[in-house]
């Protein structure tokens, strides 16, 4: 009686082929949780890119609607890569590119320089925000360690919630994605206003470089009526009339700053 032998080399190579597509899957899964707030920064860098032409274009309206995107896009990225367990170096320095040329750059050719004065303006703005991503980059943990390897001086700004003074969930200066919303909820509003958007930009340095306490809000990772609010603004600057849009982002950016620990505080 003949007797017939399973292909074992058959039963082998399906075997590795099912292990390396499952390998393959969780490679990619990995990757994606790896760069999915690397990802958030480099869309955030691309509207600070793409305002930038729109401005040199005169095409302002757009500019400031990609500001607006830009500050939604920061208030994510953080919150995903703490949720994500996904912070890196690499992550810290888009963060702080993406920052500088969407709350920097970008934001400070909605003043219009034309001449010198207005030039000055303008660096002045840009050196502002200059000086707060380096603060927020070369500060110490206060009292909280290190995480997941990440040495205190290199501790990235999307996870910077200390304090020199050793107080947590604290900022020192008035954060820069905030200043620029209002800027560009401003232009919108009143349909570019120079005079008035520079004089708003001259108090937004102030208020950048005077080193005052503001709170680490988290948006995304605290109170629900928080959460509400940044569903709000999505719906507002993709899906509303520009008034409307430029009205909420006002009326948020505006909130933070003049009460930020009365509303925003993550105990508020």
């Amino acid at each position: 009686m003949w007797m017939v032998s399973p292909p074992v080399g058959i039963f082998q190579s399906t075997k590795k082929l099912f292990l390396s597509e499952r390998a393959g899957q969780g490679q990619t899964l990995e990757f994606i949780r790896k760069n999915a707030a690397n990802g958030l920064s480099v869309a955030n860098l691309v509207a600070g890119l793409s305002s930038v032409l729109c401005s040199l274009n005169r095409q302002y309206h757009h500019s400031c609607w990609l500001l607006l995107v830009g500050f939604l896009l920061d208030l994510a990225d953080g919150a995903v890569a703490r949720q994500l367990d996904a912070c890196s170096a690499l992550g810290a320095k888009l963060d702080d590119f993406a920052d500088f040329t969407t709350f920097g750059l970008a934001t400070a050719l909605l003043l219009q320089p034309q001449g010198v004065l207005d030039g000055l303006l303008a660096i002045a703005y840009v050196m502002a925000v200059f000086a707060r991503l380096c603060f927020f980059s070369s500060g110490k943990l206060g009292g909280l360690g290190g995480i997941r390897g990440v040495l205190e001086d290199d501790f990235p700004p999307r996870l910077n919630v200390w304090h020199p003074a050793g107080i947590p969930f604290t900022y020192r200066g008035l954060p820069c994605p905030y200043a620029s919303s209002l800027l560009a909820g401003t232009f919108l509003l009143t349909g570019g206003n120079v005079t008035l958007l520079r004089v708003t930009a001259i108090i937004m340095i102030l208020f950048m470089v005077d080193r005052g306490f503001y709170p680490h809000d988290k948006v995304l990772e605290s109170q629900l009526w928080k959460k509400l609010v940044y569903a709000g603004g999505v719906a507002a600057v993709l899906f509303s009339p520009a008034a409307v849009a430029s009205i909420y982002c006002l009326a948020w950016s505006t909130s933070y700053i003049i009460f930020p620990f009365a509303i925003w505080s993550c105990k508020a």
